[in-house]
């Protein structure tokens, strides 16, 4: 997981066949091709020197996953979007300091999710049996942003809250 100033937040090495210089090059070629005469961003998956990249952008953040194996992108961008979604129940919020306050409980997800650099359960429900460690919660977490705005929807403490954090109140 990096920050859009291209700095390693977290980083997992599950088959040692990439070159550990792999997110410097990605991080690269990203910045380069958005900066180039189209000013089109780079496509979610594309290949450099043998290693294939694949990133989605999660609120200013960019979660990539590297292999010189043959894998079927379209799975390896799934695993990437719900490592997202899993992280963000998990702390309440998703940016670089809860990311930062959190990162033994992220590596913990991050190992029950992907096993040798496959991927198991991926499922916030199936995960709570597995993980042990409580979220550092924020004092005051920047709201993500949400492109559907409607006034019947929860307030937006209410994204912002951990999954375990709703369940232990439910609990008392």
């Amino acid at each position: 997981i990096l920050s859009l100033r291209g700095d390693t937040i977290i980083s997992r090495d599950y088959r040692h066949d990439v070159p550990r210089a792999s997110m410097e090059v990605f991080f690269r070629k990203l910045k380069f091709w958005s900066e180039g005469e189209s000013g089109e961003e780079a496509p979610p998956v594309f290949m450099v020197d043998g290693v294939t990249y694949l990133h989605v952008k999660a609120v200013g953040l960019l979660v990539v996953a590297t292999t010189r194996q043959n894998i079927c992108p379209s799975l390896v961008l799934e695993l990437l979007q719900r490592i997202v979604r899993v992280v963000k129940d998990y702390c309440g919020v998703l940016n670089e300091d809860a990311l930062r306050k959190n990162f033994v409980l992220v590596y913990e997800l991050l190992d029950e999710m992907v096993d040798f650099g496959l991927a198991q359960g991926t499922s916030t429900e199936a995960l709570k049996q597995y993980v042990f460690n409580e979220p550092v919660l924020l004092d005051n977490p920047q709201p993500t942003s949400s492109l559907f705005q409607s006034s019947k929807r929860m307030s937006s403490t209410a994204e912002q809250k951990s999954v375990l954090q709703s369940e232990q109140s439910g609990k008392r």
